[in-house]
């Protein structure tokens, strides 16, 4: 309140090496970016997170026989959220076959997804939709299976509307047999939802009478889910994100 976002920007960059933000709002890390003359790494807005899609890469590069421009990701839930957005952006730029199944009402901005899929074009991906009435065709042949949390950050009220849009996008073992590929892997950015080991799984099996949310406890124990891999990617790909902005190479 007493300080502009360009002000504090020019502070920190005076006392930093590089900033983390991780947080709502995109256009503030964009304008500590623009302002601070040091690097500004993008923990987390409420529209993207790239720092994930870096380990999700690396994780799909050791876990999957393929390379990057021959998988398939199949993105299930609520796929206008920043990991939505986020991992349509990384497919797009990096050439995967990207696919959300979600709601419509849940698919990502136009304009945005108008981008990614001109993106696409020139990195030999591609980018398409569907919602759980062709959900056999969106999980076809998929290499991954990645979900996130129905409520984001600062939604939290929101709980029983989103219950009633994705609760038939649930990852489940019958997911994971519709893709036809015994290999296919599952990854989620975590925290996950999986079982009443959690108070907010607690509040949510008494409010609503659910045991899983996203994600069954079949799907996130079984050989499939790798998401401690991933989890412990984001360390080694943010420190060469790091390394490669203040490391002087």
């Amino acid at each position: 309140k007493k300080e502009s976002v360009e002000d504090t920007a020019k502070v920190l960059g005076r006392m930093y090496d590089g900033i983390q933000y991780r947080g709502f709002s995109q256009k503030l890390v964009e304008d500590l970016a623009k302002f601070s003359g040091v690097p500004v790494w993008n923990g987390l807005t409420d529209e993207d997170h790239p720092t994930q899609i870096l380990a999700d890469l690396l994780t799909i590069e050791e876990h999957v026989a393929k390379p990057l421009n021959k998988v398939k990701m199949v993105y299930c839930g609520d796929a206008r959220n920043n990991m939505g957005n986020a991992l349509m952006i990384g497919s797009a730029k990096m050439g995967l076959h990207f696919t959300a199944l979600a709601p419509k009402e849940l698919w990502p901005n136009e304009a945005l997804t108008a981008e990614m899929k001109k993106v696409a074009e020139k990195t030999g991906g591609k980018i398409e939709f569907f919602d759980i009435t062709k959900a056999d065709e969106a999980l076809k042949g998929a290499d991954v299976l990645y979900t996130d949390v129905w409520v984001s950050m600062g939604e939290e009220a929101k709980f029983a509307e989103r219950i009633a849009q994705l609760e038939k996008y649930r990852v489940t073992m019958d997911f994971i047999r519709k893709t036809g590929n015994p290999d296919c892997i599952f990854l989620h950015c975590l925290p996950a939802f999986h079982d009443l080991e959690t108070q907010v799984g607690r509040d949510v099996q008494k409010e609503h009478g659910l045991k899983e949310m996203e994600v069954s406890d079949e799907v996130f124990r079984s050989k499939h889910s790798v998401v401690f891999d991933e989890a412990e990617n984001r360390l080694h790909t943010i420190k060469a994100v790091m390394v490669a902005t203040i490391g002087d190479l």
